[in-house]
């Protein structure tokens, strides 16, 4: 039912929706010279010690028929390898192992990310063309998360762009006292049994495999 009525408002939204890009653009104001010239090709120093300190990025991706996808990667500060300025390598630490990354990125060769770091406001995007490898040489580098990786995402830089803050700070999401509460959220094993649809299935199962999937997760 909620797809079904998720659906209805899109496709009354839709109707109306902005046409084209010059249409667009007259519902803004014009960016200013500082946030379109604040774009690189390559990774400065700085953008190098940004990504250094961060734990977490997230990787865009579509596939050959324009299909988007959106998943984390994570590991200690640092685990993504800066091989050169316009090189980035991100190994692939043991997952679902769905691959929708990674076929995305054999499909089409292409791949955004942004990276994070907990506690501050900065983040950073950085775009351009990707590819998967499982060069033994590589893979032997990016040990960070445990063990070399089966295989690494590595991004050559187009685009390189530091967001401003104020995502992070309307958001709050580094002020515990803006979190919501525990218990009006719920869990990730109620989410997960929500979507699997598996009648002989109870929270305490799927509690028990997010537990020993991450005791096991370098396995």
């Amino acid at each position: 039912m909620t797809s079904l009525l998720a659906s209805s408002a899109f496709d009354s939204l839709r109707l109306d929706a902005v046409p084209d890009q010059e249409a667009l653009r007259r519902a803004y104001a014009l960016p200013s010279d500082a946030a379109v010239r604040k774009q690189t090709t390559e990774l400065t120093d700085q953008a190098r010690r940004l990504i250094g300190c961060s734990p977490l990025v997230l990787v865009a991706s579509t596939d050959a028929e324009g299909n988007c996808d959106v998943s984390p990667r994570g590991g200690p500060a640092g685990f993504v390898a800066v091989l050169d300025a316009w090189t980035l390598a991100i190994p692939d630490a043991t997952g679902n192992k769905r691959l929708d990354t990674l076929q995305n990125v054999v499909a089409t060769g292409r791949a955004g990310l942004l990276f994070v770091i907990p506690g501050r406001t900065t983040t950073l995007r950085v775009n351009g063309r990707a590819c998967v490898s499982t060069r033994p040489e590589l893979l032997s580098q990016l040990t960070a998360v445990g063990k070399p990786p089966a295989s690494a995402l590595v991004l050559g830089v187009e685009e390189v762009y530091p967001h401003c803050p104020k995502s992070l700070l309307r958001s709050g999401a580094w002020k515990p006292e803006q979190w919501p509460p525990a218990d009006v959220q719920p869990t990730s094993a109620e989410v997960t049994l929500a979507q699997l649809r598996m009648p002989e299935l109870t929270i305490a199962d799927i509690e028990q495999a997010e537990a020993d999937s991450l005791k096991y997760r370098y396995e």
